[in-house]
């Protein structure tokens, strides 16, 4: 859990960062690809990726999210700037309207009641959880996922070393 803004703001930072290093990755023609017929495609799951920052609204912050019942856009750029966007709302409103305080505060969400510091924690791993999953299907679709947290494959040849399996 967050007992502090400043630490999560840290985090999210570092956070979003990869995310978009992923979401930049990202070609049109890529965002067609899915792991089988009727799952999300790679598109779908980058969008909600941008979408779901606004989840953070439940919060009681408040700042501008992307259009409600948007479909997925079709342009990998467009999906790519709106993130960012979104996430520069995000913080700026954090910044602005909360203290450490409210990260205590409780909130129910679909019946339970959550600490806002957890829900932010929850927020920074949900981002890495569909991170994973879009970097499978960045593969799929012929492209070269970013490093994340450490080189990929690739990374580890190009530095002429030995990839770990």
């Amino acid at each position: 859990m967050f007992t502090r803004i400043e630490d999560f703001i840290a985090e999210w930072e570092k956070e979003a960062e990869l995310t978009d290093r992923v979401l930049s990755a990202l070609t049109d023609m890529s965002l067609r690809q899915a792991v089988i017929s009727g799952r999300r495609t790679l598109g779908d799951l980058a969008w909600h990726l941008v979408t779901s920052v606004h989840y953070m609204s439940t919060l009681g912050l408040e700042f501008e999210g992307a259009e409600l019942g948007a479909s997925t856009p079709e342009s990998a750029e467009q999906i790519a700037s709106e993130y960012r966007r979104i996430n520069a709302e995000l913080l700026r409103a954090m910044k602005a309207q909360w203290s450490d305080d409210r990260l205590g505060d409780t909130i129910a969400i679909m019946g339970e009641e959550y600490r806002n510091g957890d829900s932010l924690q929850y927020s920074v791993m949900h981002q890495a959880h569909h991170r994973g999953q879009m970097t499978v299907l960045m593969r799929q679709a012929g492209l070269l996922p970013p490093d994340i947290y450490g080189p990929t494959y690739e990374g580890w040849v190009e530095k002429g070393m030995t990839p770990l399996a």
